[in-house]
């Protein structure tokens, strides 16, 4: 970047994605300031358990600086992935990952996000800003309008805030439609003492089963714990549709227990004896593909950008976008010519994997193997 003033860079979302550019801007002296909607980084649990992969989520890492942390921490044993027969609970399709193997090792989603919460210069997040809007022209400078009533002027303006962005709506109309798959996350805790049939069911990485209308994703992490995820074509409002409310454990469990009647009862034991609420998750998706025009003052990366169906790309894609965001604004001489730079590259890049990904959450019902992964919402 030149040697002229120096661009005051936002970040909206202290996610995966939102992290990753803040960090690797940092580590080439270039300011930025990152602004979450969070009271802080403890309040809420962060999710399942990510595998990040060679060719994408690796290399933004290793351009941090943090790619020997990560190895540190990740599972590789966590690559393990079992397809069960949803009717006998056998063991159909089995990987076990080779001594060494590195392509897509696991890690706790709050691991990774405190790796790179750790690795940023004091202050560089800003909890509790919850952004309203963005507003100003388009040649800048944009101010950041928060819910609380304070404001923010910003040269640019990176929208890292997942599905739901409020920073796309400065340059894009899209919003995102249900794709007609629905999760519904459920914990187990300490399953090695307390689950142990579930346990040796789901091994050291993920196990899945489905029938064409449902399906069952469960996946070990860190500390002893299983998630599970209970994939339905239903929709969206399928729990009030069902005179449930989401707090209403008992009530759900019930009506899965019904839906998955003609499953292996080995398998519907996944459904039984969760730790706490189940949290609902409707699949959505934007337009394919999702472009707009360049703005030299506001850009997006991860599922603000390219939210697609959870088929394992998400955070990498989003982790991705922030490496080749912050090394565009490194390598350019203004903040206008990095930005469009990487819209050359990104844009592109993401409209092939929408293209390829449209209308395939259906696959997550298939019975092939599949390694779904939460997205970069925040």
């Amino acid at each position: 970047m030149n040697t002229g003033p120096t661009p005051r860079i936002a970040v909206v979302g202290a996610g995966p994605g939102g992290l990753t550019c803040a960090r690797i801007l940092q580590q080439y002296g270039i300011g930025v300031t990152v602004y979450d909607r969070e009271t802080g980084s403890e309040v809420r649990d962060q999710g399942g358990t990510l595998d990040l992969h060679e060719d994408n989520g690796q290399i933004a890492l290793r351009e941090a600086g943090l790619l020997d942390d990560f190895f540190r921490l990740c599972r590789p044993e966590g690559q393990e992935m079992r397809q069960l027969d949803h009717a006998a609970g056998t063991i159909g399709f089995h990987h076990v990952p080779e001594a060494g193997e590195r392509f897509k090792p696991e890690i706790d989603r709050g691991q990774l996000r405190d790796l790179l919460l750790n690795s940023l210069q004091p202050h560089t997040v800003r909890w509790g800003h919850t952004l309203r809007s963005v507003d100003g022209p388009s040649r800048g400078p944009r101010l950041l309008r928060f819910t609380d009533g304070t404001t923010v002027e910003a040269d640019l303006v990176i929208g890292a805030d997942g599905a739901w962005s409020k920073v796309r709506r400065a340059i894009s109309d899209a919003i995102p439609q249900y794709t007609g798959i629905s999760f519904l996350e459920a914990w187990f805790r300490d399953v090695d003492n307390r689950h142990p049939d579930l346990a040796e069911l789901v091994g050291q990485g993920s196990a899945a089963a489905a029938d064409g209308e449902r399906g069952l994703f469960a996946q070990r992490s860190s500390g002893d714990r299983i998630r599970v995820y209970v994939i339905q074509r239903a929709p969206a409002d399928w729990i009030t549709a069902a005179g449930l409310t989401a707090d209403d454990t008992d009530g759900i469990r019930g009506v899965l227990l019904d839906r998955y009647r003609g499953w292996s009862p080995r398998l519907r034991r996944m459904l039984r004896d969760n730790d706490g609420l189940y949290v609902d998750r409707p699949l959505y998706a934007l337009p394919v593909p999702h472009t707009w025009e360049h703005d030299p003052t506001v850009t997006l990366l991860g599922d603000a950008a390219h939210l697609m169906p959870p088929l394992g790309v998400g955070v990498n894609l989003a982790m991705l976008d922030a490496c080749e965001l912050a090394l565009a604004l490194v390598r350019h001489e203004t903040v206008d010519d990095a930005v469009r730079a990487y819209g050359k590259t990104m844009l592109p890049r993401s409209a092939e994997m929408q293209h390829a990904l449209d209308g395939h959450a259906e696959d997550l019902l298939s019975g092939e193997p599949h390694d779904p992964e939460e997205g970069d919402d925040h």
